[in-house]
């Protein structure tokens, strides 16, 4: 009785530290975008990254911030992070559509509310369940 409760209790300390995991990485935005399933899944809404140059703005809505979760469950880090993103990037586009803007510009990674400024990488949290991309981004119109 002793064996089996010990037993039990390993288990759920170990199932607990496994799905308590919250590796946080960076990935490559532009091998992203040029993915087929980026071209299917966004909008042609312009999207800039940190610095990025851009055309001049005429407009501006202002910051706007999105953070989104998926599955990871069976996914490698990169695959779950990769559609993360691509939920994240959408939900820019579509509010700035939204809002009449035409593009997002300064998009930077706000995990957990703390910034990466980059314009070639994004940040993504991801564990054994679930996967995370925050994205904060100013909504313009040229």
């Amino acid at each position: 009785m002793k064996k089996s409760l010990a037993l039990a209790l390993l288990a759920l300390m170990v199932s607990a530290n496994a799905t308590a995991r919250d590796t946080i990485a960076q990935y490559p935005v532009q091998e992203l975008l040029q993915t087929e399933k980026a071209k299917e899944a966004l909008y042609d809404v312009p999207l800039y990254f940190a610095t990025q140059v851009h055309p001049e703005i005429s407009k501006s809505y202002g910051e706007v911030i999105t953070n989104k979760k998926t599955n990871a469950f069976g996914k490698s880090d990169r695959e779950a992070c990769e559609w993360v993103m691509l939920s994240a990037l959408k939900a820019l586009q579509e509010r700035a559509e939204r809002e009449g803007m035409d593009a997002v510009v300064n998009i930077q990674s706000y995990y957990k509310k703390r910034e990466f400024v980059s314009e070639t990488e994004y940040e993504c949290g991801a564990g054994a369940i679930m996967a995370g991309v925050a994205l904060k981004g100013t909504l313009v119109k040229f």
